[in-house]
């Protein structure tokens, strides 16, 4: 892995004192490795329960202006939820993105935008979607995310990080659906990327010299639902869950190299590992 990154000036920048902005699951395991590494890390979200005794904690929502700066930061991880909407309907970014370009007293020479392969829902097909390829947002919440990726980048220089669904521990939503027999849309195309290797992504985003500006986080192995509820099943050994009907099928088919490119390797390349692992088997 460290050699494929060093092609994009892995260790040659430090992340510095890194602000986590959101800081949920996701933040909390980042800000965890860079704590090991003897990064100095803030957290910064509404409620200060359940982060780590590392981590140095602004309690604060930025859905509204602070009325104190925050500390100078070289980097910054923007992981807020994006179906956080205000009571008028309008999305989180504008207001939370503007409050923190305000509050921070310089421009950070790092900042992480995480978006969502969501971008791309009203692009349905089968031929794979690159990050060259032109968003298409259909709904509210992917219209956010795509004015959040703009912002961020007019506000900050962000470079962005678009991951598929994000499963692992704690993610299981979908072998609880196999487990409870609901009924599946085979037919339908799904991407996906393990949380180990997000986190990672995320780090190694932190740590290059000339990151990618935009860059998909879905592991290498496209699949059909079916294949992969059909997998789990297997592993637990119950019968694959019933087809919905009608069948509708859609969803997306996204190329991942730029990922491999980038980190090198996946600790997870597919669901089968990934899911082998969750489910306590060798693939």
């Amino acid at each position: 892995m460290d050699t494929s990154l060093q092609n994009w000036g892995r260790g040659r920048r430090s992340p510095g004192r890194t602000l986590l902005v959101g800081c949920g699951k996701l933040g909390i395991k980042v800000g965890e490795r860079l704590v090991a590494e003897g990064v100095e890390v803030l957290a910064m979200r509404r409620s200060s329960a359940e982060l780590p005794d590392g981590f140095s904690v602004i309690a604060d929502d930025l859905r509204v202006a602070r009325s104190r700066a925050l500390p100078p930061c070289d980097s910054v991880v923007i992981t807020l939820p994006p179906d956080a909407e205000e009571r008028d309907g309008s999305d989180i970014y504008s207001a939370a993105l503007t409050n923190l370009a305000d509050a921070l007293p310089s421009l950070p020479s790092r900042v992480v935008f995480v978006s969502s392969t969501r971008v791309f829902e009203g692009r349905a097909g089968t031929a794979p979607l690159s990050e060259s390829d032109a968003a298409a947002p259909a709904g509210a919440r992917a219209r956010a995310l795509l004015a959040g990726e703009a912002l961020a980048a007019e506000l900050f220089g962000a470079v962005t990080v678009r991951p598929a669904g994000i499963y692992g521990p704690g993610r299981d939503s979908l072998i609880r659906r196999v487990r409870g027999h609901a009924p599946v849309d085979y037919s339908r195309r799904t991407n996906r990327i393990h949380e180990d290797d997000l986190v990672g992504l995320l780090h190694a985003m932190l740590w290059a010299e000339t990151p990618p500006a935009l860059i998909h986080a879905v592991d290498t192995e496209p699949a059909l639902l079916g294949e992969v509820v059909t997998f789990i099943a297997d592993r637990l050994g119950v019968e694959p869950p019933p087809r919905v009907v009608p069948e509708v099928g859609g969803g997306t088919v996204l190329d991942g190299q730029l990922l491999v490119d980038f980190l090198g390797s996946l600790r997870f390349p597919s669901f089968r590992e990934g899911y082998a692992q969750m489910l306590g088997e060798s693939a």
